[in-house]
């Protein structure tokens, strides 16, 4: 792609991700969105792979139907009580709306289909801002309206986004895709607390935001796409492979890692509100996912040459690390100590 086209597609991203988080108006809102929908689709669709061009008209076609949902949710807002304000949003038919929309922004079960197909079409570099950079708008606009929402249908959206991302991930050999149910299972974290504890889900996403950012960069280093190349890949970059099964167990939630401590404020936070059923509902759907973080890491570095896949193997280079690989690993693995500084600043 022409790298001017580039830098304005970039622009656009950053501009209607800005627009959406920082204006109160339903329109300026929206109008935010549909820049980004349109500035996304060229970096999808760029290789010009049948695959990509089916990914940007799956991604155009759900979003599409996303921001008509969500204009129609605040014009019927609108119609009953005058107001445009994002966080006066009162009638329960629009709220009800509203949240199904937004679902389908992010992915949230069962309006999740479109991710890991769209995912698989995109390049690394492309998905990691799918996954991070592009679910940011609406996970802001439900923290604005989390005081009108429905807590029951987020709590069971929630609930079923952990289960399918567990579930669906569990025999996939793409890695783009196991990344899509990753994230599918994250979100389904977020959306259950968010009524209750809506700061804890912005904590939630800025540090998923890290750690995914982590792992889609060593992928994008190592130059992998499926598991049988990552399997090849330990020869290659040995001390990024051990660093990278560290990052994925975090991304998976576990203690002394920086990616249990959401989890473990999340489930805090549900035992407070008497909904101990359903915090050990979502930590014990947490375990699918653990397993196939687990396949992820076994590939990467126990799976050790000679073994029977039969892959090419890839020539060794010395090329230099992207230097954002260190930073966001090292946040992903040592923020745990430093919880209690976090918790004074929610």
């Amino acid at each position: 792609m022409n790298p001017q086209a580039k830098l304005i597609f970039t622009a656009s991203l950053l501009l209607g991700t800005t627009l959406t988080i920082s204006s109160n108006h339903w329109i300026m809102a929206w109008a935010g969105l549909e820049i980004n929908t349109l500035s996304i689709l060229p970096l999808i669709a760029k290789s010009h792979h049948p695959r990509a061009v089916e990914a940007a008209t799956k991604y155009f076609l759900v979003q599409a139907a996303a921001s008509t949902l969500v204009l129609f949710s605040s014009m019927t807002n609108a119609w009953e009580t005058g107001q445009w304000d994002i966080t006066q949003m009162s009638h329960p038919a629009s709220c009800s709306i509203l949240t199904a929309a937004l679902s389908m922004k992010l992915g949230l079960a069962p309006f999740h289909f479109w991710f890991p197909e769209v995912l698989q079409g995109s390049s690394l570099t492309t998905g990691l801002i799918l996954s991070t950079l592009m679910k940011f708008p609406p996970i802001t606009l439900l923290f604005m309206t989390s005081q009108s929402l429905n807590p029951t249908l987020l709590v069971t959206m929630g609930i079923l986004s952990v289960a399918v991302g567990g579930w669906m991930g569990l025999n996939q050999t793409q890695t783009r895709k196991i990344m899509a149910f990753s994230s599918i299972s994250h979100l389904g974290w977020m959306a259950t607390i968010i009524v209750y504890f809506p700061k804890l889900t912005l904590l939630n996403f800025y540090l998923y935001t890290l750690m995914t950012a982590a792992v889609f960069l060593t992928l994008n280093s190592m130059k992998v796409l499926k598991l049988s190349t990552l399997m090849t890949a330990w020869t290659k970059m040995p001390s990024l492979s051990s660093i990278f099964l560290l990052t994925l167990l975090s991304l998976a939630g576990l203690p002394p890692l920086t990616g249990f401590l959401p989890k473990w404020l999340i489930i805090q936070e549900l035992t407070k509100q008497d909904m101990a059923p359903t915090a050990v509902i979502v930590s014990l759907l947490s375990l699918l996912g653990l397993f196939f973080y687990l396949r992820l890491a076994y590939c990467a570095t126990i799976t050790l040459p000679p073994h029977t896949t039969n892959h090419m193997k890839l020539w060794h280079v010395n090329k230099p690390v992207n230097i954002l690989i260190p930073i966001l690993i090292t946040i992903s693995l040592a923020l745990l100590p430093i919880s209690p500084m976090i918790l004074t600043i929610l």
